[in-house]
C-alpha cells in the first residue's frame, strides 16, 4: 500500500467514526485555536505599541526632572522642580551629537470654547517640539521663537481637542479658546497621530513655554527636555555627556542620587519588544497544554482502534504485509487525525482574531509563523502520540490476531 492509499484509508476510518473522531480532535482543535488567537493578539499589541513609540522618535533621549520627597513619601519622576530652561540651553550648547532639543512642561487643565469644555494636556514648549516628536501641521502654522520670547498667547491643538471643542467639520484656526482663565488664539492644527503607547497624542494643546511658565502656571521650572540625537548609535555617548553636565550644574557629587533621570527611547523600545515576545510565547505555551491533552486523547483512541482492528491487522499480515507497513498505516492515521484537528483549529483561530479586531478595535496580526508553528506542533503531536499504538499494532502476532474475536 503506497502513501496516498494509506492517507485515503486513514480518512475513511475518520469518516466512519465521525463523533469519535471529532471528540478525539477536540483537544487539538482547542489548542491550535488558542495558539493562533493568542499569538495574533500578542503580535497586534506589540505592533501597536511599537508604532506608538517609534512615532515619538527612537533616537530620542528624555531628560526628566527628579522625584519630590515629602517626608517618607517619594513622588514620581518629574514631580521635583530640578530642571530649568537654562539646563536645556546648556545641553544644546555643550553636548555633542544633538540635532534639536525641546524643553517641556505639561499639566492638565480645563479648556473652553463657548459652551464646550474639556480637560486636556497643556504642553508648554518651543518650536522644535514638532520636529523632535514627529508632529506635522495639518492646518495653520506652528508658533515661532519670536512668539516664545514675547510670551504670546497662541496655541496649536490636536485632532481630539479640535473634535471635542469645534466638531468634526469646523476649522479651529483663528478661534479663541480659554485655558484656565486666559484667552488663547488657535493658530495651528496638528495632523492626527493616534495612540503613542497608551496615550492619545492628539489630546493636547501646545503653547509657548514662556507663556506656560509665566502667564498660565506661574512657575520657573520645566518637567522634561526631549533631546533628538543624530542617530541611535550616538545616544549612549550623548546620554553620558548630559549626565555629566547636569551633575556638574546641579552640584551632584560622586555617589549621590541624581535629581534627574534620562530615558533612552531606543532601549525602551528594545526592552518592550523583548518583553512582548516573551509574553506572547508564554501565552502560546499555555495554549500548547491543550495540544498535549489532545495528543493523549489521540493515543487513547488509536489504542482502541488497534484493539478493534486486530483481526484486520492479522489478515494484512497473513497476505504479506510487513511490520513497517502496519506501523506506517497506523502512524499515518494518527497524523491525519491530528492535522485535521490542526487545520480546523487554525481556521477557528484566524476567524476569532478577525472578529476580535473587528468588534473591539484591537489590532491583531495573523502571522504565517503562528500558522506554521501550530501546523508543525499538530504534526509532532500526531507522530509522538501515534508511535506507541502504531508500534503495538505492528508487533501483534499474526496467528493470535487472526483468532481474535
Amino acid at each position: 500500500m503506497n502513501f496516498w492509499e494509506s492517507v485515503r484509508v486513514a480518512f475513511r476510518a475518520l469518516i466512519s467514526n465521525k463523533l469519535r473522531s471529532v471528540l478525539t480532535m477536540l483537544g487539538i482543535i482547542i489548542g491550535v485555536w488558542a495558539v493562533v488567537t493568542m499569538i495574533s493578539i500578542g503580535e497586534g499589541a506589540k505592533m501597536k505599541v511599537t508604532k506608538g513609540i517609534q512615532s515619538m522618535g527612537t533616537n530620542l533621549l528624555i531628560v526628566i526632572a527628579g522625584a519630590e520627597q515629602r517626608g517618607p513619601v517619594r513622588g514620581g519622576w518629574g514631580s521635583a522642580q530640578t530642571l530649568t530652561l537654562d539646563d536645556a540651553e546648556a545641553i544644546a550648547k555643550y553636548c555633542s551629537n544633538i540635532l534639536k532639543i525641546s524643553p517641556e512642561i505639561t499639566r492638565l487643565a480645563q479648556v473652553k470654547y463657548r459652551n464646550q469644555n474639556i480637560n486636556t494636556s497643556i504642553v508648554g514648549t518651543t518650536p522644535e517640539y514638532a520636529d523632535v516628536h514627529n508632529f506635522q501641521i495639518e492646518e495653520g502654522q506652528f508658533f515661532t521663537q519670536k512668539d516664545v520670547k514675547s510670551m504670546q498667547k497662541v496655541c496649536i491643538i490636536g485632532k481630539t481637542v479640535a473634535k471635542e471643542l469645534f466638531g468634526i467639520d469646523n476649522s479651529p484656526i483663528d478661534k479663541i479658546i480659554r485655558i484656565r482663565s486666559a484667552s488663547f488664539k488657535v493658530i495651528g492644527l496638528l495632523k492626527e497621530k493616534g495612540q503613542t503607547g497608551f496615550m492619545d497624542a492628539d489630546d493636547q494643546v501646545v503653547i509657548p513655554i514662556t507663556t506656560a511658565q509665566r502667564k498660565l502656571f506661574g512657575v520657573n521650572y520645566i518637567r522634561t527636555v526631549a533631546v533628538q540625537t543624530t542617530d541611535v548609535n550616538t545616544m549612549k555617548e550623548t546620554s553620558d555627556e548630559i549626565t555629566a553636565l547636569l551633575s556638574k550644574r546641579h552640584r551632584i557629587g560622586a555617589g549621590e542620587r541624581p535629581d534627574f533621570r534620562i530615558q533612552n527611547m531606543a532601549e525602551i523600545l528594545a526592552t518592550f519588544q523583548e518583553t512582548m515576545k516573551t509574553f506572547t510565547m508564554l501565552l502560546a505555551g499555555i495554549a500548547g497544554v491543550s495540544l498535549l491533552v489532545g495528543g493523549i486523547g489521540i493515543m487513547n483512541i488509536m489504542l482502541v482502534s488497534v484493539t478493534e482492528r486486530t483481526r484486520e491487522i492479522g489478515i494484512r499480515k497473513a497476505v504479506g504485509a510487513k511490520k513497517i507497513d502496519i506501523l506506517k498505516q497506523f502512524l499515518i492515521e494518527s497524523v491525519v487525525l491530528s492535522l485535521t484537528g490542526g487545520v480546523i483549529g487554525i481556521l477557528f483561530g484566524i476567524t476569532t482574531a478577525k472578529l476580535i479586531a473587528y468588534y473591539s478595535n484591537w489590532s491583531t496580526i495573523i502571522s504565517i509563523q503562528s500558522i506554521l508553528l501550530s501546523f508543525g506542533f499538530a504534526t509532532a503531536v500526531g507522530i509522538f502520540f501515534g508511535i506507541y499504538p502504531a508500534n503495538k499494532a505492528a508487533q501483534l502476532d499474526t496467528i493470535r490476531a487472526l483468532r481474535y474475536e
